[in-house]
């Protein structure tokens, strides 16, 4: 059975795919950029930051969720390893929005 166990760790970060400067979410870890909705692949388990691969981990794929709003689920450009992450309150709605259209997918992300 996969450990669920979660750390919160809400650093702020520079992006490494859009290069923004990101900061501290506030209310949970943060988990990825609010501006590209790219992280890192660098948990195990959410916020411990154990994990070595350290790719860019991009949206492939944003569904409406009636409960928590939208999932953004992310592939990792350097080991394939697949997450999905909840949207936070300060994440770009009309790029979520966007997302939710699978031809949108890689385009919309580096305008």
């Amino acid at each position: 059975m996969e450990n669920t166990r979660f750390d919160k760790n809400d650093s702020g970060f520079v992006c490494a795919s859009c290069g923004r400067e990101v900061p501290p979410l506030g209310y949970s870890s943060r988990n990825h950029c609010p501006y590209c909705l790219c992280s890192l692949h660098v948990d195990i388990n959410p916020g411990d930051r154990a994990c070595e691969c350290g790719g860019i981990m991009e949206p492939i794929s944003v569904r409406p969720d009636p409960r928590r709003g939208f999932i953004i689920t992310q592939r990792c450009t350097k080991c394939g390893f697949t997450r999905n992450n909840g949207a936070q309150k300060d994440d770009d709605v009309s790029l979520l929005i966007r997302l939710t259209n699978p031809y949108n997918i890689g385009r919309e992300r580096h305008k």
